[in-house]
């Protein structure tokens, strides 16, 4: 089937640098799309080509209706779009406009950060397991100020573990907030990302945001609140249990950690871990796995935990090959290829010859 759009200056800006835009509509609907001088060809089946032509129609509406695309925006709409046949451009973006995150406009960059987002709106506690750079923590925290600006709850806990990262720091110098803020810094830059830093340390100071280690939390009932947990790999399994116990009437809470960069001694296991399997059947929770496909840093991290994926996977293969020999090497003990036992049998009783008379 072929359709043809009429090439006017509002659509044209949709097409991106390089028109990488137009490249993830080919590549995503299986679709041709010829630039003309006045017009726009598409090409392909007739359910493709009709979803392209809204895309269309949806990015005109939105363009003259002055909706703010930024910071690669409509790219990652796309994306989403391409691989979910039920998702409008439209759709994506009224989706956004209905959240207030303070200075910052935030859009879902990958289809499991939008179910991330979903899901912190439709369930009480949420757990977002990812690598490193899928915006776990920066989504949670974009959350929660929608929360508190919108008045559907009265703070903001941000909890985290006081673990070093493979190091050991010794005594730092300082009041105990001097102390533990080294270790809860990326929620600070979260915060003061998208709020104004008078506006952050108003709330600091009043205590309407709150951030300090979970260590703090025991005891607690929180109620009005919105509570996330970063790097929630490096609890303890009493940490964890004490920690999802703490939520109050009228809250929500969200943990998120990389089952991959525990920093906990060897002995222990990872409070999340043990969270994953024990609560994965307790209806009310939601849980969302990212992979490297969500990483939204520099294209270069996504490779690297690619890479680092692989080798893991080659380092799990060659132990399992190592163990497969000594597991078939012992012999059978049942069926026809038992080995024959050996049978005691006495020596001989050699008779000693008569003495000849």
């Amino acid at each position: 089937m072929k359709k043809s759009i009429d090439l006017t200056p509002d659509i044209a800006t949709l097409f991106g640098i390089r028109d990488e835009n137009l490249h993830v509509l080919e590549d995503g609907l299986n679709i041709t799309i010829d630039l003309r001088s006045d017009r726009i060809d598409l090409e392909g089946s007739a359910r493709d080509v009709a979803r392209a032509e809204q895309v269309f129609s949806d990015y005109q509406q939105l363009h003259r209706s002055g909706y703010p695309f930024q910071n690669g925006d409509l790219n990652s709409m796309l994306r989403i779009l391409v691989g979910d046949p039920n998702v409008t451009l439209r759709g994506l973006a009224e989706a956004g406009r209905q959240r207030s995150f303070g200075r910052r406009t935030v859009q879902p960059k990958s289809a499991n950060q939008r179910r991330y987002l979903e899901a912190i709106e439709q369930h009480d506690m949420v757990f977002g397991v990812g690598p490193a750079g899928t915006g776990k923590t920066y989504l949670a925290v974009a959350m929660a100020i929608s929360a508190l600006l919108n008045k559907q709850v009265n703070r903001i806990i941000l909890a985290r573990p006081a673990v070093e990262a493979g190091e050991r720091l010794g005594f730092l110098p300082g009041t105990l907030q001097e102390k533990i803020d080294p270790y809860l810094r990326p929620l600070y830059d979260a915060l003061f990302d998208m709020l104004d830093p008078e506006r952050v340390e108003r709330y600091l100071e009043k205590n309407i945001i709150e951030i300090a280690p979970i260590a703090f939390m025991r005891g607690r009932t929180l109620n009005d609140s919105f509570v996330i947990l970063d790097e929630a790999q490096n609890t303890t399994s009493e940490q964890m249990k004490m920690f999802v116990t703490r939520l109050g009437f009228n809250s929500k809470a969200v943990i998120t950690g990389d089952i991959t960069q525990i920093d906990l001694p060897s002995a222990r296991r990872s409070g999340l871990l043990e969270a994953i399997d024990i609560l994965k059947t307790v209806t009310g929770l939601a849980f969302v796995h990212f992979d490297e496909s969500d990483v939204v840093r520099h294209h270069l991290v996504q490779r690297i935990i690619r890479a680092y994926d692989e080798h893991k996977a080659r380092l799990a293969e060659q132990q399992l090959s190592l163990l497969e020999p000594k597991a078939t090497s012992g012999a059978k003990t049942n069926g026809t290829d038992e080995a024959p036992s050996a049978r005691y049998e006495p020596p001989a009783i050699m008779e000693e010859p008569q003495a000849r008379n």
